[in-house]
């Protein structure tokens, strides 16, 4: 196999943009094999834009067809699990769109099946974790240089959506289509990239507002405060009605702090002295200079790094990775089994608003079923 043979199913605004970055060659090791859409307007677009490329309205029967190696899933978020397992019970390779799934036990069973298949090669689309700013994030906590985390905080409110983006189809900002809001389909990003980059925490405690700002059932501003287990805390914001948005995350360790402002900027504080070794040896003169504005050189190194960004080079670097790893074993960047840590966090942030009270991590996932079922039970009666 010189190229994998992708099978796009779902020819929506992602599944265009994949096709089209093929179509581009901007994925080296890539091709369309096939593309596949239950929706009949759909056949002539493919068959205008990519008339050599087999159309399906039937996923199964275009992986069977012989025409792909590997499917990526550009639906509805409660198929992504199903569709997942179906292709590596075939023996196709799967790249999972984000999130995995709606809910941790679907994701679990896709996760499980997956295991059984080692050799095949199943993918999650978290682009940001090719993105060479967050990387860079990552290993500087990895390495120990800010010490251990003390804090996290990330506001991202750059996810303006207007009401006509809500009425685009009748599936979206549902219980039962979509299965969530922010959390589930902007936000999945920052929510792998926290656990990725911080951990995982133990207990989440959220205040989350449904159709605050819009005229949907689902959520559309959200707190969340994360507890650690360690000491450590966290607070996550994130909102679809600020216009204006703001992208700023800090991680505050025992010895300096990291700043990313609108995923573009890191700029990182390394302390000469850690906090704690400051605050039991310093006299109160020398911290009235610090109060007054002076010495914060002699307390730590600032190192500014800008980081350019170019739209769809994160997807297209995912899914060069992924064909990489079909073709010649080369490790994934995002491996599909990490897609339940996102899921598990935005489950833990809509439970803990509808029993108004602290949920632990791993989290009752039958309980969390049962008030997924109650919402979207709520949502027909309307």
């Amino acid at each position: 196999m010189k190229k994998v043979r992708l099978g796009i199913v779902g020819l929506g605004a992602q599944g265009g943009a994949y096709a089209e970055f093929i179509k581009e060659g901007r994925v080296n090791n890539m091709e369309v094999g096939a593309i596949c859409d239950v929706d009949p307007e759909k056949k002539a677009v493919a068959e205008e834009k990519y008339p050599d490329v087999p159309f399906y309205d039937n996923y199964i029967e275009m992986m069977e067809s012989g025409n792909v190696d590997a499917i990526v899933t550009c639906v509805p978020h409660y198929l992504h699990p199903e569709m997942g397992i179906e292709a590596l019970k075939r023996d196709i390779h799967a790249l999972v769109e984000k999130p995995a799934g709606v809910y941790t036990k679907q994701v679990k069973e896709l996760n499980k099946f997956a295991a059984t298949k080692p050799e095949v090669t199943f993918g999650i689309m978290f682009n940001q974790r090719t993105n060479e700013l967050y990387q860079k994030v990552k290993e500087i906590i990895d390495n120990g240089e800010i010490g251990e985390i003390r804090r996290t905080n990330w506001i991202i409110t750059t996810w303006w959506r207007p009401q006509g983006y809500y009425d685009q189809s009748a599936w979206r900002a549902t219980w039962e289509g979509e299965g969530g809001g922010v959390l589930v389909n902007q936000a999945p990003h920052q929510l792998d990239l926290l656990q990725w980059i911080a951990g995982m925490p133990k207990k989440v405690y959220s205040n989350v507002k449904y159709g605050y700002q819009r005229d949907i059932a689902v959520e559309d501003e959200v707190t969340a405060m994360f507890d650690y287990g360690n000491g450590a805390t966290g607070v996550f914001i994130t909102a679809t009605h600020d216009v204006m948005g703001t992208d700023r995350f800090e991680i505050l360790g025992d010895n300096g702090k990291i700043v990313v402002d609108d995923s573009k900027t890191v700029t990182i504080k390394r302390l000469k002295k850690p906090e704690s070794e400051m605050s039991a040896t310093m006299s109160m003169q020398d911290v009235m200079e610090i109060f007054m504005g002076k010495g914060p050189g002699e307390m730590y190194d600032e190192e500014v790094i800008e980081f350019e960004s170019v739209w769809g080079a994160q997807h297209t670097a995912v899914m060069e990775n992924f064909a990489a790893n079909v073709l010649d074993g080369t490790p994934l960047l995002a491996p599909g089994s990490d897609g339940i840590n996102g899921v598990a966090l935005a489950n833990a942030i809509h439970l803990s608003s509808w029993l108004g009270k602290e949920v632990e991590l791993p989290l009752d996932e039958d309980l969390y079923l049962a008030e997924l079922n109650k919402k979207i039970k709520e949502e027909k009666s309307e």
